[in-house]
C-alpha cells in the first residue's frame, strides 16, 4: 500500500465513522474538510472504497432517499450506493488513531490525523504533536545550515524563496507549541482535585482547551462541481 492510499483509507474510515455516505458525499467532504485531498478524483476514491469493502471494513447499501429510489427508472443509472462502516472497520480505524509512528508526523499524513483529533485520545494527540514539532525543528535546522552555506551564491529572489520556506516552518512550529501547551493545560485541568474527587480521564477525546476557531490555520474550502 502506498503512503497516499493509506492516508486516503484512513480519512475515508474517519468520515464514515461519523455517518454513512454516498461516494459523491465522501469526495466532497474529503475536498472541503481535508485540503490534502483537493486534487484527487473518483478514479482514486472508488478503488479505495472497493478495497475497504473487500477487507470487511465497509459495507455497501442501496440509497434509501426518494431521489435514490427514482434514479434507476428515470435515468437508467444505478441508484447511489451508500457506504457504511462495519464494527470491524470502526475497530480498525480506532487502531489507526492510536498509532504514533513516524508516518503520523509527515506533511500529508499529519494533516489527515489532525482533522480527526476530536476522535483521538489526548495522550495520542500529544505524541503526534510533539513528534511533528520535532520533525519540523530538524527540518528547520537543516534549512538554516543549508542557507548559511549557500547564501553568497544565491541571487536575491532565490534567497527570498529560501527565507519564505523557513518562515513557513517557523510559523508551524509556533502553532504546534501553542497546541501542545493547550493540551498540557487541559490535561492538568483533568487531574484529580485537592478534595480527592475523580476527574475525567485524561485519555478522553476532550479538546483540552484548544485555541478557539480562527486561532489556528485550517484547509481552505474548495467547491466541488464534479458530477
Amino acid at each position: 500500500m502506498s503512503r497516499r492510499s493509506g492516508i486516503l483509507e484512513f480519512a475515508v474510515l474517519g468520515l464514515l465513522r461519523e455517518s454513512p455516505m454516498h461516494g459523491y458525499e465522501l469526495r466532497k467532504r474529503l475536498n472541503t474538510s481535508l485540503g490534502v485531498f483537493r486534487a484527487f478524483s473518483y478514479g482514486t476514491l472508488y478503488p479505495c472504497l472497493k478495497t475497504l469493502v473487500a477487507s470487511g471494513w465497509l459495507i455497501e447499501e442501496p440509497g434509501n432517499t426518494p431521489e435514490d429510489a427514482l434514479a434507476a427508472p428515470l435515468s437508467g443509472r444505478r441508484a447511489k450506493i451508500v457506504y457504511r462502516l462495519t464494527a470491524e472497520g470502526k475497530e480498525h480505524f480506532e487502531d489507526l488513531l492510536s498509532q504514533t509512528g513516524p508516518d503520523a508526523y509527515e506533511d500529508e499524513h499529519f494533516a489527515a490525523r489532525f482533522a480527526f483529533f476530536g476522535q483521538t485520545s489526548r495522550d495520542v494527540r500529544m505524541r503526534v504533536l510533539e513528534g511533528r514539532r520535532s520533525r519540523l525543528e530538524e527540518r528547520l535546522e537543516k534549512m538554516r545550515a543549508s542557507l548559511a552555506r549557500t547564501r553568497e551564491r544565491l541571487d536575491d529572489y532565490t534567497l527570498e524563496l529560501q527565507r519564505h520556506g523557513m518562515e513557513s516552518v517557523e510559523r508551524e512550529v509556533r502553532w504546534l507549541n501553542e497546541l501542545i501547551e493547550s493540551e498540557r493545560a487541559g490535561r492538568d485541568q483533568q487531574r484529580p482535585g485537592s478534595d480527592g474527587s475523580a476527574q475525567q480521564d485524561s485519555t478522553s477525546g476532550e479538546s483540552g482547551g484548544l485555541p478557539r476557531p480562527g486561532d489556528t490555520p485550517g484547509p481552505d474550502p474548495s467547491d466541488d462541481t464534479a458530477t
